[in-house]
């Protein structure tokens, strides 16, 4: 994410794609699979499974060139398409063909009968396949444009059902952070892919992204699905995750606890400005600031909106803040969710994440794990948030790099039922003993 500093940054901002008739998923002549998808705000953006990726950006005639992950390095990777009636494509080298999916468009009623737009996707046959119904995150952004796993997904022999959240792309409604909502909207997501597939339809679950993780889990304790996938999701409320982002960035910049226990103070009251609806914690940020704004540590507090907050004043805050306020439930207790969900459950999770850290949710699901609930775990070393791995830029910032390698490996394997370890470098915990087969 960040699960709501992302949407704060860009809600307004949302770029959409021209369409461009290369998108698609290929199939290469030496078997492997990539998928190109739009790229914001004028390019496209190449996908591997094995984790690599790249911007490709349009060249002479219909070749296109690519740079490392979201770099502005070149990897030296050329792309060339034919016409888009034959879909043809020679990436790196290598010849492929856009594979011709099985594709059903749809409306269907969520919550309250708000209209919804979806669209499964299948690979190509006739034989059973399970089915991945994607419930994206906090983004505005329309899933059915911008979520590449679904063409991913059945490249590799998994139907994907992707849909526009209420509010968002194609879809009714009006945008909400609301769990109950957003999860009554994917329990009729699950039954209309399941309608749609028909016969086709084997194994069928939830994967759920980022705030998707909040929504996944509970969704799976309101129908019956053979299996929950979250990617970067917490086991933590979201006042929860601004303090342990908080400490997290402080902690990567050498300082110890008893400077993030200060830092607490601002993540705490910003929190209740937030959860009360801007009623409440005024005095109390007010105070916090004064107190310690000139302290070295106070300019590296980040956190997921905290380092939103702070530069503005309380009436910036109380006008701005109007705008933001999207029923998000701020003391979720996930835990009373997932303490009640037997469904069996794969959560892949970055140590790196600075927007939502995975330490507390990992011991956290780790007490679940030891009372016999079906939950796996996995963990990617240098993976940070949305499971990209990263170099630093000159100024500090990350540049992310590519995907975990085994990350979108694993999320299939998941789906088909059967873990075939290793997965890149994750260090992973089984349920059971260890087994390395998912139910």
């Amino acid at each position: 994410m960040t699960m709501l500093a992302t949407l704060l940054v860009a809600l307004l901002a949302s770029a959409q794609p021209v369409p461009d008739c290369h998108i698609g998923a290929y199939r290469l002549t030496d078997g492997s699979t990539v998928d190109i998808a739009p790229a914001d705000p004028d390019g496209l953006r190449w996908r591997r499974i094995d984790g690599a990726t790249g911007k490709l950006t349009h060249g002479q005639g219909d070749t296109w060139s690519s740079t490392l992950g979201w770099t502005d390095r070149p990897d030296h990777k050329q792309v060339t398409f034919t016409d888009c009636a034959s879909g043809g494509i020679r990436f790196d080298g290598v010849n492929g063909h856009r594979i011709a999916f099985e594709v059903h468009d749809t409306v269907f009623a969520g919550d309250g009968g708000t209209r919804l737009v979806g669209r499964l996707i299948l690979p190509p046959g006739k034989d059973r396949v399970p089915v991945v119904v994607l419930v994206h995150g906090s983004e505005h952004d329309s899933a059915r444009v911008w979520d590449a796993m679904q063409r991913q997904l059945p490249a590799e022999g998994v139907g994907a059902f992707v849909y526009d959240k209420r509010g968002t792309g194609e879809s009714d409604g009006q945008y909400t952070q609301d769990y109950s909502v957003l999860a009554n909207d994917a329990v009729a997501a699950v039954a209309e892919a399941r309608k749609l597939a028909g016969d086709r339809a084997g194994r069928v679950g939830f994967r759920g992204g980022s705030q998707g993780g909040w929504v996944a889990p509970l969704a799976a304790t309101r129908s019956k699905v053979d299996f929950v996938i979250v990617g970067y999701g917490l086991a933590i409320s979201p006042l929860e995750e601004d303090r342990e982002a908080v400490a997290f960035g402080l902690k990567l910049k050498g300082y110890d606890q008893s400077v993030i226990d200060k830092a607490w103070e601002l993540s705490d009251a910003i929190g209740l400005i937030l959860s009360s609806h801007l009623t409440q914690g005024f005095d109390q940020l007010d105070a916090a600031r004064a107190k310690y704004r000139n302290e070295p540590w106070y300019k590296d507090v980040r956190g997921d909106f905290s380092y939103l907050v702070l530069p503005m004043s309380s009436d910036e805050i109380r006008e701005k803040g109007k705008a933001y306020m999207f029923a998000t439930p701020w003391r979720y207790d996930s835990m009373a969710v997932l303490r009640k969900l037997h469904t069996p459950q794969l959560w892949i999770l970055g140590d790196m994440d600075i927007d939502a850290p995975s330490a507390e949710t990992l011991r956290r699901l780790g007490t679940l794990q030891a009372q016999g609930l079906p939950i796996t775990t996995a963990l990617f070393p240098g993976a940070e948030h949305g499971m990209t791995e990263f170099e630093l830029a000159p100024d500090g910032n990350r540049v992310d790099t590519r995907y975990a390698n085994g990350y979108m490996r694993m999320t299939l394997d998941y789906a088909k039922g059967v873990l075939h370890t290793p997965y890149g470098a994750s260090t992973i915990v089984f349920p059971h003993a260890g087994t390395p087969t998912a139910p």
